[in-house]
C-alpha cells in the first residue's frame, strides 16, 4: 500500500472515534453488508465517520492490507478494529457492541 492511504486510514482511525470503511455513504450504502452494519450503528445512535472505499482503488485494497481483513464493511472503535459485517451483527444481537461502546466511553443509545 503506497504511503498515502495507510496516511489517510490512520488518519480517519484516529481522529474519528467510530469509523466504518464501506462500500458507499451512509446516507447511500452500495452493498447489502455496509448497509446493515451502517444501519446498526444508526439504530444505536452512534456518532460515526463512513469512509466510501469505492472513491479510491488505493483506499479499497489498501484498508484490507491494513487490517489483514479481506471483506468491506470495516469497523474501527478508538482505533482498534473491531471486524466485519457478520462480527458486528454478532456483537451487536449479543450486546458486546453496546458493551464496547460503553467501555470505550463512545456515546450511544442505551
Amino acid at each position: 500500500m503506497d504511503q498515502p492511504t495507510k496516511d489517510l486510514i490512520n488518519n480517519e482511525i484516529t481522529n474519528n472515534e467510530v469509523c466504518l470503511f464501506m462500500k458507499g455513504t451512509p446516507d447511500a450504502p452500495q452493498c447489502g453488508f455496509s448497509m446493515a452494519v451502517s444501519n446498526m450503528l444508526k439504530i444505536l445512535e452512534v456518532n460515526y465517520k463512513g469512509i466510501n472505499v469505492l472513491e479510491s482503488q488505493s483506499l479499497r485494497e489498501g484498508i484490507k492490507e491494513f487490517s489483514d481483513w479481506p471483506t468491506i464493511p470495516q469497523v474501527y472503535i478508538k482505533g482498534e478494529f473491531v471486524g466485519g459485517c457478520d462480527i458486528v451483527k454478532e456483537m451487536y444481537e449479543s450486546g458486546e457492541l453496546k458493551k464496547i461502546l460503553e467501555d470505550k466511553g463512545i456515546d450511544f443509545k442505551k
